[in-house]
């Protein structure tokens, strides 16, 4: 995938998201739209760990639909998916009007989700799940393709001229994460290996992500698949004195700073605030007006690409955590 294309993605999904807008703002010949959307409430589970950079964006999408539609929104995360599955049939249970949910695991949420599809509630999943929301009942699906992403990373590579790849995993059973990394591994034309860190401790992270460059001074690229974990990673060429370059999934501001100094490669951005506003956006159209966004198939959030070409644009919105 080439930038043009990328960049073609940016404007879909401002698009989608702007006509998501208007629709949801247009008069229906309703005036008590908004008094009777006061009385609902959405719950949003992600599987998120504690201190995830990524997921307060996607938290704070979620909110900031609330407070434009007027309705609560419930957020609660566990990266255990037994937990997670309690606070699906915790929501339900509270009669909730809609379940935004995110499925780094679905085997582990599959009996929780369709129980509360077939209980009426409606379900949109984010983030992780898009090969089973269809299945499990959901309307929709609001992420980017791992796939799609993953093979468009390993060509960026390609292009850079890289060789020998380390990617970092930071959450263990992450189906979306490993699925990232045989994408690019699949397009990328040198040798790309795993490597499995403890993405709650940061040090840690720093620490393995260190030892692997000692131990293989040949790699040229650490490929990471969280923006936090893209800053422990140019600390980790640092103190591994490594050559090698930093490139990563997902964005913040330091990322962005990276990227303009030129310690980061690229950023691909699946933009988590557009995810949590989204998710919230499907369910409350689904509330009020019985609307099915996306018609069946999954509403892309990404891929896109941030280089040293838009970093600058990109970094008032990634200040603001937005982005």
């Amino acid at each position: 995938m080439n930038k043009r294309r990328t960049g073609s993605l940016k404007v879909i999904g401002s698009a989608v998201l702007a006509a998501t807008l208007l629709a949801a703002c247009s008069g229906t010949g309703q005036e008590d739209t908004t008094e009777e959307a006061g009385d609902l409430t959405y719950a949003v589970i992600t599987h998120s760990a504690p201190g995830d950079a990524f997921w307060d964006r996607v938290k704070s999408g979620a909110e900031k639909a609330g407070d434009d539609y007027g309705v609560t929104v419930e957020y609660s995360n566990d990266p255990d998916p037994a937990r997670q599955s309690q606070l699906i049939d915790g929501a339900v249970a509270d009669d909730v009007d809609g379940i935004v949910v995110s499925m780094a695991n679905p085997d582990g949420l599959e009996s929780s989700v369709k129980a509360a599809t077939e209980a009426g509630v409606p379900v949109v999943t984010i983030n992780s799940g898009v090969d089973q929301f269809a299945e499990f009942g959901a309307i929709t699906h609001i992420g980017q393709s791992e796939a799609i992403a993953g093979e468009a990373v390993g060509e960026e590579l390609n292009e850079a001229g890289l060789t020998k790849a380390v990617c970092v995993i930071h959450e263990a059973g992450n189906v979306g994460l490993e699925e990232r990394c045989q994408a690019a591994a699949s397009t990328f034309d040198g040798e790309m290996e795993n490597l499995q860190v403890d993405g709650t401790d940061g040090g840690a992270v720093e620490s393995t992500i260190t030892s692997s460059l000692q131990a293989e001074t040949d790699i040229d690229v650490v490929l990471t698949l969280g923006g936090q974990f893209a800053i422990n990673a140019v600390s980790a060429v640092e103190q591994a004195g490594s050559d090698a370059t930093v490139a990563t999934f997902d964005l913040s501001e330091d990322v962005v700073t990276g990227i303009q100094d030129e310690s980061i490669l690229f950023a691909v951005d699946q933009q988590p605030y557009v995810q949590g506003f989204q998710g919230v956006t499907t369910l409350y159209l689904k509330s009020i007006n019985g609307n099915d966004l996306g018609g069946g198939q999954p509403i892309n959030s990404g891929p896109a690409f941030v280089t040293t070409e838009n970093a600058d644009a990109v970094l008032e919105f990634a200040a603001n955590g937005t982005r």
